[in-house]
């Protein structure tokens, strides 16, 4: 891993997120792009479909990094955008599975931020990040 968690503990407890990520020495910055989690033919009320987009934005972060030579445990820093977030917290039990399945047990410093609307109108998630690859 390029990054390690900076949780100090006068904080008190991060469940979900670190305070901080370090980047090792050397490391090459990986500025990902927003991306959301459409797919064709999605179906379902937006408790299914929140699940499934924020899993298809982990999904493609993870291919953005892994073509510049990393992996999601790269990440140091993400941002999720959603446009709902009554929706995202009652959706909290559905989205852990899903970011084991991408991220395991590493989490990053994050930010969740409710806005209006995306660009795509059928995009409930997006997500950023940045990455440090490679290092000492």
């Amino acid at each position: 891993m390029s990054v390690e968690p900076v949780n100090p503990p006068g904080l008190g407890p991060t469940p979900g997120y670190a305070n901080g990520m370090l980047g090792s020495e050397g490391g090459r910055v990986l500025f990902v792009a927003g991306q959301i989690g459409l797919t064709p033919g999605e179906a379902g009320g937006a408790e299914a479909r929140l699940p499934a987009q924020f899993g298809e934005a982990l999904r493609r972060i993870g291919v953005v990094i892994e073509a510049a030579g990393g992996k999601l445990s790269d990440v140091g820093r993400m941002t999720v955008y959603v446009t709902d977030i009554d929706l995202y917290r009652r959706c909290r039990k559905a989205l852990g599975p899903v970011w084991r399945a991408h991220l395991g047990t590493h989490y990053p410093a994050m930010a969740l931020v409710e806005v209006k609307s995306l660009v795509d109108e059928a995009a409930l998630v997006e997500i950023e990040a940045t990455a440090i690859i490679g290092g000492r």
